[in-house]
């Protein structure tokens, strides 16, 4: 007869993910793991499988958290150009307990050169994120809030190049305004009057 779990797997999975996020995937070993997790070493691999296989589900628990703050951070905002600058200043601008910095791209930099399948979460989360930027974008243009002279793939993948890059510096040089700065000229473009 099987045992029932002795912990919330939600709650012992995002532990792990603040353990990866702040660490890393080569640092961590699987005692960091099981002490931070706070489960037995059994149990850990009886629900997770191995140091990747948890690494994985971590990724998938970390880009559905994401997607759904960023996604209803924006729901229904009457300016594009509000959203987007909202999309900057959430990443730039964390508010609790989170490590800084993406736990996506920290993944794209150590695993995405010798890991498909990380390397295929990244992508797939990178694209989501430019394609919720591409959704803004042609909502203000078909409002007319933004203007016709550029194309929102392309708008799109400018601003998700620069939200990564964002999601670097905010690691390592935190100052408000400096970051106040860069937002405001990579969302310069968008400033541009509607023709």
């Amino acid at each position: 007869m099987a045992r029932s779990k002795e912990f919330d797997v939600d709650n012992v999975l995002g532990k792990a993910m603040t353990i990866f996020w702040q660490q890393g995937y080569e640092k961590t070993s699987m005692q960091d793991l099981v002490t931070g997790m706070g489960i037995h070493k059994r149990s850990m691999y009886d629900t997770f499988g191995d140091k990747h296989t948890l690494y994985m589900k971590v990724m998938e628990r970390y880009t559905d958290t994401v997607s759904g703050k960023m996604e209803s951070r924006v729901e229904g905002l009457p300016s594009a150009k509000e959203a987007i600058r909202l999309l900057f200043e959430a990443v730039a601008f964390k508010k609790g307990p989170e490590p800084k910095g993406c736990l996506l791209v920290n993944t794209a930099v150590e695993l995405a050169n010798h890991d498909p399948e990380a390397a295929a979460k990244v992508t797939e989360a990178f694209r989501n994120t430019e394609h919720l930027l591409e959704r803004l974008l042609r909502q203000g243009q078909e409002s007319g809030e933004l203007a016709l002279s550029f194309d929102p793939a392309d708008m799109a993948a400018y601003l998700h190049n620069a939200l990564v890059g964002l999601r670097v510096l905010v690691k390592t040089d935190p100052q408000a305004g400096r970051v106040r700065t860069i937002i405001d000229l990579t969302l310069k473009p968008l400033d541009s009057s509607p023709v």
